[in-house]
């Protein structure tokens, strides 16, 4: 230390160039850095979807997802695989464990997936592994005016496409909406009989009429020529006029129409239209590619009278908001620290020194993290923020102490560095006690360690500045500044020496008092819910309008139709989309849901109240028989509900299943805060199955044959407009009751016969999704818990699941949000105590003996009693964010520990302990007091401000934070001393003997 303080003295022209050029890095650093929401965290789970329109969950679940899940058996690293199985579609997730590379694990998996032969009809297996990076960046609508045909739709859609696919940073473009027109072939039973002709002749009915092919060259004239070939058909008209037999045209014996069809239907505020969702790619700013998302609007409306583009949400935009409130939030926190050491100090020079190392630390730390390929975001300005009371620390107590010996001493170069040689063995020690505290990252689970580490670094990198600028810039500044200064003497409190001094004379008092409020804090704490991080937001309103899957789709869109009218003259939103059916896109993407749901979203006006509208939505739930109306708050960052609890009931009976089922739902709807309880298999569908005998006929030509009759068929394509457009032959049978079913005719070996004399169909209720765990099937049942007292509700449903009883074969697993936030806590709480064993280590070294750092460690004792204290008087339940900020206090309040017994350390080798003790708390009770309020007034924008949706940096945090070193810092300065001393008892007694014999021997005198 002395070298780096004697080194900053000697070159103070190269220091004062080291300063700008750390300013001007750190400038350019924040110009450069990738701003985007959430650090780049791979999700360890890859999922696989598949969309089998027309094709039911019984068969989808048989015929895919069997093959899919046996296919993927295989597969290493994995720890769980869910599958489910609904009509037209089917969707199987892997879980790993936290040290795979998801990566690899994706290759993998599709390699598995591609080798397995699905049915006709079915898509490809489409596999995601999804990445915080795939977060979208925006969602844009595009609607047409009338009168646009197809094809001109269709060139503008991939213009668009193209446009956005090319702007630097893009990641994905996925599309809804998407027209998918067909050209109908409806055959009539009655006029092919009648001409003679069967169906199967249909089937070819396009076979070679449209096609384009080189057939040679020749010389013609005298000149080398190429023969081509080349028919088109170009309209329905066309189409027939087709020949099916000598004297018949395909119109003569079936219906053929033009359907302008959608693969999935997607409007806004009424009209059809186009979503398209941009994702950035992995390390591409997300700002920009969002303005790039901008520009290429702005340029397609302007050229393009016939299109209206618009941006729905763009998380962008939300990027730059949490960007600049956690940038606000900082430079708050540096105002309130400027006010504090102002307020004790009374000189405005030794606050302007002092204030320095923020500017510094910071620009610095933008330099660290961008040479670390660590993005902006909302946890590396969250770590920011938390730091920025620190950073002025170690400078509190280098200024504190120059100005505390100038007031006695004249002033000299030499003064400056001795009174920082005396500090810096306390401040770097308390430095790298904070640091030390995020070294255990590699200890947690794989979503937190990607999410927590940037924080850690972010503080690392921050406090390691503020150290070395203390120990450089602010000795050398001091020298310069404080020169020709007028500094009043500041004497220690008599008051607080004397009360230090009467608990040191009755130390089990105090002591015992401690620690009985440590035991009550942790109590109440155990006692608390608590709660999971709030992610929502009211600004956007989702909800969704679902019937039974027996329900025909026609019906479920036309009351959707009438839901989206009602929420579209509401005041108080500002736009309404309507999404219903699966895309390819989505697929890709693992999005794919039931037909029969329509969901919805609303944007909400700039002060509306959204409770207002989610209670007009629920009381139109009458208006709607049969179906199931939920609204909610959300956005299009959070999938899925962070506050359910599941329990997953499995084995390979599934009425033993269902049963047990049952019983637990029957078990937790009484639970208190349980919301609302669900399984997964409480709708059910009717199927008929077509049991064949073997003997008859073959099963698989009946299924073909039966699938041939009853689906559509393609039988080619026509271009229309310049646009591709599919054939299909419609069902030929379109059976309305089950006499219809038996009446069939299907070709067997002998003949055409009834498919009733070979078969028998057999009517049951089936689920309408099967799930499977591990390959063998289950039923989840979902609670939906109040998010403030999660921890209660789902130690509640353990409890009431231990007087379940399951057959045997059937076991119960209990997870969800719960069982996360009970993992996460663990995870922090082994954290915390590597990072407590790692700071005595620290301190061990740093003081060379064993009992001064246990006096230093017992301030960490003290954090729950003012955390607890905080999170009482502000009523606020507890979450993982709270408990992460009793993680950070274990560095924070060992810091003003450290600062006082470096000082009892350095008067032991003239003073007694007691009077060690009492010298040093009257001497350091400044800078510490100075230390903590200036961390407290920097954390009190935190507080105030609104926390970013999945940051860790929340209210909860900074108020444990806050109420954790409040409490802290009063009990260090009363009750530390007296444990020290506590812990040299003996030295201490013999020293106080021999004061009083010296001045009974004097007094005798």
């Amino acid at each position: 230390m002395k070298s780096i303080i004697n080194g900053a003295f000697r070159n103070k022209a190269a220091m004062i160039i080291i300063v700008i050029m750390v300013l001007a890095m750190g400038i350019l650093s924040y110009t450069k850095l990738p701003m985007e929401f959430l650090p780049e965290a791979d999700n360890p789970q890859v999922t696989v979807s598949v969309i089998g329109p027309g094709y039911d969950a019984s068969s989808m679940d048989r015929e895919v997802t069997g093959p899919l899940e046996k296919s993927l058996s295989a597969i290493k690293g994995k720890t769980n695989v869910f599958s489910s199985s609904g009509d037209g579609f089917s969707q199987v997730n892997l879980n790993f464990d936290a040290n795979t590379d998801m990566k690899e694990a994706k290759l993998e998996v599709e390699k598995a997936v591609n080798s397995v032969q699905l049915p006709d009809n079915v898509s490809p297996p489409y596999v995601v592994q999804f990445n915080t990076s795939m977060i979208p960046i925006s969602f844009v609508t595009l609607t047409f005016d009338d009168g646009l045909s197809d094809a001109q739709k269709e060139a503008l859609e991939q213009d668009v496409m193209d446009a956005f696919r090319a702007i630097d940073g893009v990641g994905e473009v996925q599309l809804s909406g998407k027209s998918q027109p067909k050209v109908s072939i409806v055959p009539d039973a009655a006029k092919l009989a009648a001409k003679g002709i069967p169906l199967q002749t249909l089937y070819g009915v396009l076979q070679g009429r449209d096609a384009s092919a080189s057939v040679g060259e020749s010389t013609l004239d005298g000149q080398i020529v190429n023969l081509n070939v080349s028919a088109s058909l170009q309209d329905v008209e066309s189409v027939k006029k087709l020949p099916v037999a000598e004297g018949v045209k395909l119109g003569d014996v079936a219906d053929v129409t033009f359907d302008d069809a959608k693969e999935s239907t997607f409007r806004i505020d009424g009209k059809d239209a186009l979503e398209f969702v941009i994702s950035k790619g992995a390390n591409s700013n997300a700002v920009k590619v969002g303005e790039g998302v901008d520009e290429v609007i702005k340029a397609f409306n302007e050229e393009n009278k016939s299109v209206n583009m618009k941006i729905m949400i763009s998380t962008s935009e939300q990027v730059v908001h949490s960007v600049n409130s956690m940038m606000r939030e900082v430079l708050l926190g540096a105002l309130f620290a400027t006010i504090v050491i102002l307020i004790f100090m009374r000189n405005i020079r030794a606050t302007l020194v002092t204030i320095v190392s923020i500017p510094l630390s910071l620009a610095m730390t933008l330099y660290l993290l961008d040479m670390s390929g660590i993005t902006l975001n909302i946890l590396t300005l969250g770590g920011v923020a938390v730091a920025v009371g620190r950073l002025v620390d170690d400078s509190i107590v280098v200024i504190e102490n120059i100005f505390r010996r100038l007031q006695k001493e004249k002033f000299s170069a030499e003064l400056i560095t001795d009174a920082t040689k005396e500090v810096a063995r306390a401040i770097t020690a308390s430095t790298l006690t904070t640091i030390a505290v995020f070294l255990p990252m590699s200890l947690l689970r794989g979503g937190l360690q990607a999410f927590l580490l940037p924080f850690a670094l972010t503080m690392t990198y921050s406090l390691l500045s503020s150290l070395l600028v203390a120990l450089t810039i602010i000795p050398l500044m001091s020298a310069g500044v404080l020169k020709n200064s007028q500094i009043k003497e500041h004497q220690p409190s008599k008051r607080f020496v004397k009360l230090l001094e009467w608990n040191l004379r009755h130390k089990w008092l105090p002591i015992t008092a401690a620690f009985l409020l440590l035991i009550g804090s942790i109590a109440t704490y155990m006692s608390l819910p608590k709660g999971a991080i709030d992610s929502s937001s009211a600004e956007n309103l989702n909800v969704s309008l679902e019937y039974k899957p027996d329900t025909p789709v026609s019906e479920v869109m036309e009351n959707g139709s009438k839901l989206e009218a009602f929420l579209m003259k509401r005041e108080e939103v500002e736009w309404v989309t309507l999404a219903n059916g699966n895309s390819a896109d989505a697929a890709k993407y693992g999005s794919v849901s039931s037909p029969t749901l329509v969901s919805y979203m609303m944007k909400m006006k700039p002060g509306a109240d959204a409770e207002k509208v989610m209670e007009a939505v629920k009381a139109e739930r009458d208006n709607y028989p049969g179906a199931e109306i939920n609204t909610g708050t959300g956005t299009f960052l959070t999938g899925g509900s962070s506050t359910q609890v599941f329990v997953d009931v499995t084995g390979d009976n599934l009425d033993a299943i269902s049963k047990t089922a049952d019983e637990v739902i029957a078990k937790i709807k009484p639970v208190k805060d349980v919301l609302k309880v669900e399984s997964n298999q409480e709708e059910k569908k009717t199927v008929y199955t077509l049991e064949v005998n073997p003997t008859e006929a073959k099963a698989g030509d009946i299924a073909m044959q039966l699938q041939g009759m009853l689906n559509p068929v393609p039988v080619g394509a026509i271009n229309v407009d310049g646009q591709s457009v599919q054939v299909l032959l419609e069902p030929s049978l379109k059976p309305k009751s089950e006499s219809d079913l038996s009446s069939l005719t299907v070709m067997t070996d002998s003949g055409p016969k009834p498919v009733s004399s070979v078969a028998k169909w057999v009517k049951a209720e089936q689920p309408t999704t099967f799930y499977h765990k591990d390959g063998k099937s289950y039923v989840r049942v979902s609670a939906s818990v109040e998010p403030s007292q999660l921890s209660k509700a789902g130690a509640e449903i353990k409890k009431v699941l231990a007087d379940v009883k399951p057959p045997e074969g059937v076991k119960l697993f209990v997870g969800g949000a719960s069982a996360d936030q009970s993992a996460d806590m663990t995870s922090l709480f082994m954290m915390m105590l590597v990072s407590i064993g790692i700071v005595y280590l620290i301190m061990v070294i740093t003081f060379k003996t064993l009992r001064a750092p246990l006096a230093i460690m017992t301030s960490i004792l003290f954090v729950p009693i003012g955390a607890v204290l905080g999170l009482i008087v502000t009523g606020v339940s507890p979450d993982f964010t709270a408990i992460f900020g009793v993680v950070m206090l274990i560095g924070i309040v060992v810091t003003n520990a450290i600062v006082l017994i470096d000082r009892v350390k350095h008067n032991e080798d003239k003073m007694t302990i007691r009077e060690s003790l009492l010298e040093a708390a009257g001497t350091r009770m400044r800078p510490i007091l100075m230390t903590a309020i200036a961390t407290v007034g920097a954390m009190l924008p935190l507080v105030f401000g609104s926390s970013e949706s999945g940051s860790i940096v929340s209210q909860s945090l900074a108020i444990v934070v806050i109420g954790g070193l409040v409490v802290s810092t009063l009990l260090t300065l009363l009750i530390v001393p007296c444990i020290y001393e506590l812990l040299y008892f003996r030295k201490s007694a013999r020293q106080r003997k021999t004061v009083a014999a010296t001045v009974r021997e004097v007094a005798a005198q």
